[in-house]
């Protein structure tokens, strides 16, 4: 039990600690505030945002998470805020430049630093902030301590402005909304790919707003998940009527992205059940969860070896008190 409570102890400094699309180490602020991206319409109503590729630092201005809208006949739903209070305003001045329809709603899919804090410029203006229960819970536990390290990260002057605030709106369930005149699902699956995190469906055009349920050509980060949760909410995800997904990181995708996913956690789960049967230990569980099939995605050197560790430790645990 002495070893299993190190290694749980560790896995904790491995979970718990601030994601900022990896934390590198601190960078001078950039002196010039970026525009957001130009939003690229995917469908009549439907649009998205491309975040950069890589980890948090100033160059990019943590900008790495993608964002989106659906423009409705009264008005606008907006699906994740940005990284900071400036990306929040940049998305605002991109979206009025695409529509004069006021911004009704704006959805958080999931608690990483690229896709919530932004909130305060949406907050600013009167726009009402909503997120799953479960995600502002996650988010008041640890997210002032996300917020100081990608103030390192990235520098204070793309971060002014932007501070830690409770969401305007919360709900438990799938759901759908029709506050803008256009049909818009919500749909929670259970703890997946985090405990609060939400995928948005345009019924119109059947684009999918998929946020931490999915990442293209990028590796999924497991920290919050849980592993058969998530995989169940890729079985939901096959059977609705989707067209085009907007992931939470790279371009948007056909709807095999689904399957790549449920791909990629299906071999670390496979390989990491595998050699902790065989007894092998935490220090060779990345050199043991080598994936070639993935190896040319995004951050593979990065989050897939922290991937393989955390997979190793609850397998561990699973395996001890069966």
């Amino acid at each position: 039990m002495a070893k299993l409570s190190r290694r749980l102890l560790l896995a904790a400094g491995l979970t718990g600690a601030c994601v900022a699309g990896g934390c590198a180490s601190p960078a001078p602020a950039s002196p010039t505030p970026r525009p957001a991206a130009q939003p690229l319409a995917l469908a009549p109503g439907a649009y998205m945002f491309r975040g950069q590729a890589g980890t948090a630092d100033a160059r990019n201005q943590g900008r790495i998470g993608n964002a989106g809208f659906i423009v409705g006949e009264s008005g606008v739903i907006a699906i994740d805020t940005g990284t900071s209070y400036r990306h929040g305003q940049a998305l605002l001045a991109a979206i009025a430049e695409t529509t004069s329809l006021p911004v009704r709603l704006a959805l958080v899919t999931h608690t990483r630093p690229e896709f919530l804090f932004g909130g305060a410029a949406f907050r600013e203006r009167g726009i009402p902030v909503a997120m799953h229960t479960r995600t502002a819970q996650l988010m008041r536990a640890r997210c002032q301590g996300c917020l100081d390290t990608l103030r390192q990260v990235v520098g204070d002057g793309p971060m002014q402005g932007t501070e830690m605030y409770s969401p305007d709106q919360t709900f438990d369930g799938t759901h759908t909304l029709a506050q803008i005149g256009r049909p818009v699902q919500v749909h929670h699956f259970g703890h997946s790919s985090g405990p609060g995190d939400i995928a948005v469906l345009d019924e119109a055009s059947g684009v999918l707003f998929a946020g931490g349920l999915l990442d293209a050509g990028r590796i999924p980060d497991i920290q919050d998940s849980d592993l058969a949760g998530w995989q169940a909410a890729l079985a939901a995800l096959r059977a609705l009527p989707v067209k085009t997904i907007v992931p939470g990181h790279g371009p948007a995708s056909a709807p095999a992205l689904v399957d790549e996913n449920g791909r990629y956690l299906a071999q670390l789960g496979e390989r990491l059940r595998r050699f902790v049967a065989a007894g092998g230990s935490l220090l060779g569980a990345p050199e043991a969860a080598e994936l070639p099939e993935f190896a040319r995605w995004d951050q593979y050197d990065l989050i897939h070896p922290r991937n393989a560790s955390i997979a190793y430790l609850r397998f561990e645990r699973e395996l001890m008190f069966k």
